[in-house]
């Protein structure tokens, strides 16, 4: 691990990952909740079964909400707790060689894979938003980005050839995400565009 993040404890950082992985950690908890009471009332109109166009209850007839034979929301009530425990480690005062950083990164960016593979089945194969599932996705793609970017900047994932770039890219994380944000967006608004007119209350 870098001088710089030995000597100095992130605590914004370790915030950040508390905090974005308590938000996936109840959207992934509140559709495993959901999706076990439809199981058990199948006549049941959920909390997320907003319109045509926005419910829960739609997908979970999917192969794709259970792709490795499971519900998908168990992955992500396991998966939120690693980047709340490292969160909460930083804090403490807990320092992590590289080789952690690698493999945390690589944890998270296969999150971000994962949700954006759900995204594309749920916007151009099924033809349904899932409200908590989008929430999982919202916090998702900005923790995976500024990790990426602050692992590069401190030289924990690529050692110095990677500090200098991760350093320039760093502050402009934010813009990242923003795209990651807009193409989402604007696919739904091209595919759904009934969503623009159609009440909630439909």
């Amino acid at each position: 691990m870098t001088d710089a993040v030995a000597t100095r404890r992130p605590i914004g950082f370790a915030i950040f990952l508390i905090l974005t992985g308590a938000i996936g950690w109840a959207g992934s908890t509140i559709l495993l909740v959901e999706r076990i009471h439809k199981l058990l009332n199948p006549d049941a109109v959920l909390s997320c079964d907003v319109n045509p166009f926005i419910s829960c209850g739609a997908l979970f007839d999917q192969w794709q909400a259970a792709l490795l034979g499971f519900p998908n929301p168990v992955l992500g009530v396991a998966g939120f707790v690693a980047p709340i425990a490292v969160g909460v480690a930083l804090l403490a005062g807990a320092r992590f060689d590289a080789w952690f950083w690698r493999l945390f990164t690589a944890g998270v960016f296969g999150a971000w894979l994962f949700v954006t593979w759900l995204y594309t089945q749920s916007v151009f194969a099924i033809g349904v938003l899932c409200p908590y599932c989008m929430l999982v996705w919202a916090v998702t793609i900005p923790m995976f980005w500024y990790l990426l970017a602050w692992g590069l900047k401190h030289g924990v994932l690529l050692g110095p050839r990677g500090r200098r770039f991760g350093e320039r890219v760093f502050p402009f994380a934010w813009i990242i995400v923003l795209a990651n944000y807009a193409v989402i967006v604007l696919t739904i608004l091209v595919q759904f565009p009934l969503l623009l007119t159609v009440g909630f209350g439909s």
